[in-house]
């Protein structure tokens, strides 16, 4: 068996529902193990496009064991809606495709109203840019020790009496600190029941069902949301997500023993691209960034706000190799610079005369880098239609190689459209 972490190297959005996608069909079990219903995989299988933000990509393969793992936090409006869209569709998600960890959080009613209240109070220059779907008031009950969880809906008593305490401390908030209505107790109580009645067959414990498919030699795919720059301790902070979102994570948010992880992909987008504020060294706000916005479609898929669009960082790379221990990259969207007479790499930044090497942990400092670019070759062929390494442009090959020196770490796949058989599998991760 073999055990396979797949992470986000940059700010997200960089194609990782695809790649887990590609790699399920060498797994047994797929887990989601942190971030919420802000995150949003994009999967296009013959032309058709599936997004999710809390079922794992590997829904779509009808053989396999789908989990959403204790790190977690799910709003139970979002998975069923989820659940029946993707009914909808012809595809039946049961207990028996999918488990939900009776330790993963609930995002509840007046976590997002906390959170839309809270961003709407920040002034302009202090918002964080957050989704507005309560992340981050859940993920703080969570860490404050108040949060109901998954394996609450099995007891009523028990619930009831949480939700009791929840409410009389956020009423307490929404009202006095944002001016804002209370929510009703027996509104929302009413509405969880209702969502337990549906939800509970899911509920199970996934570390004890992890380990058991260890034993047994299943392949296992951990599915990581947002990446490396938006984890809650190392990324560009506050402008960050609320939960941990590199590979080490992947243990904790499902409940797997670290000595059991074989190897991390971390997927890179061949330039980079980020949603909401913060720091971003890169960013274009030119041409070839609107160039790239465009023929990238690059909107969020969670949010549908516009990203911004700019070069490869590779300050960012090498953190995200030192942060989640890569040993592969799957780079993606490559087929979108395409007609770049020059591509433009970050090497490192320069900060008031200083060389620096990785992003600076001080947000001003972050914020003040101005990147030090290498050139290098572009090409002007459409490569969506590649189907062999070989077959690539010799820029293109020796763009990626660049990047595999540079890093100090191998390709194994290589995106070159949107579509699942659009991908160049070099190297197998699940393959030791």
């Amino acid at each position: 068996m073999s055990s396979v972490v797949v992470v986000g190297s940059q700010w997200g959005d960089e194609g990782k529902g695809k790649i887990v996608d590609l790699l399920t069909q060498y797994s047994d079990y797929i887990v989601r193990f942190q971030g919420g219903n802000n995150a949003g995989h994009t999967l296009v299988v013959d032309g058709k496009q599936f997004i999710f933000h809390i079922i794992p990509s590997g829904i779509l393969y009808e053989d396999k064991m789908c989990m959403i793992g204790n790190g977690v936090i799910v709003d139970p409006g979002v998975l069923l809606n989820e659940i029946s869209d993707l009914k909808s569709q012809g595809l039946e998600v049961t207990a028996a495709r999918m488990m939900i960890s009776e330790n993963a959080h609930l995002i509840m009613p007046y976590h997002s109203r906390i959170d839309q209240a809270r961003e709407a109070s920040l002034s302009k220059n202090n918002k964080i840019g957050t989704t507005g779907r309560g992340i981050g008031p859940c993920y703080m009950d969570k860490i404050g020790r108040t949060g109901i969880k998954m394996g609450d809906l099995l007891d009523t008593d028990l619930f009831r009496e949480k939700l009791k305490v929840a409410i009389d401390e956020k009423n307490f908030m929404l009202t006095r600190k944002y001016n804002s209505d209370p929510v009703d107790m027996e509104e929302i109580y009413a509405a969880f029941m209702d969502y337990a009645e549906k939800l509970i067959p899911f509920v199970g414990n996934v570390s004890v069902l992890l380990d058991e498919g260890r034993r047994a030699g299943k392949n296992i795919l951990f599915e990581g949301a947002q990446g490396t720059q938006l984890d809650i301790d190392h990324g560009t902070y506050p402008f960050v997500t609320s939960s941990n979102t590199i590979a080490g994570n992947a243990c904790n948010g499902a409940g797997f023993g670290p000595a059991h992880i074989d190897a991390v992909v971390g997927i890179m987008k061949a330039y980079t691209t980020r949603v909401g504020a913060g720091p971003f060294p890169t960013e274009l706000f030119d041409e070839t960034g609107d160039q790239l916005q465009q023929k990238g479609h690059e909107f969020g898929a969670t949010t549908g706000r516009r990203r911004r669009c700019g070069w490869l960082d590779g300050v960012v790379a090498k953190d995200a190799v030192r942060l989640n221990g890569l040993t592969g990259l799957a780079l993606t969207k490559l087929d979108v610079l395409s007609g770049q007479t020059k591509i433009k790499v970050a090497t490192s930044y320069d900060l008031n005369g200083k060389k620096v090497s990785a992003m600076p942990s001080n947000i001003k400092d972050a914020a003040a880098v101005t990147p030090v670019y290498e050139d290098i070759d572009g090409w002007n062929a459409e490569i969506d239609g590649v189907r062999n390494f070989d077959d690539l442009p010799q820029e293109a090959k020796d763009y990626i190689r660049w990047i595999e020196d540079f890093t100090e770490v191998e390709a194994n796949i290589v995106s070159v459209g949107p579509d699942r058989n659009e991908t160049l599998l070099l190297k197998n991760p699940f393959e030791k």
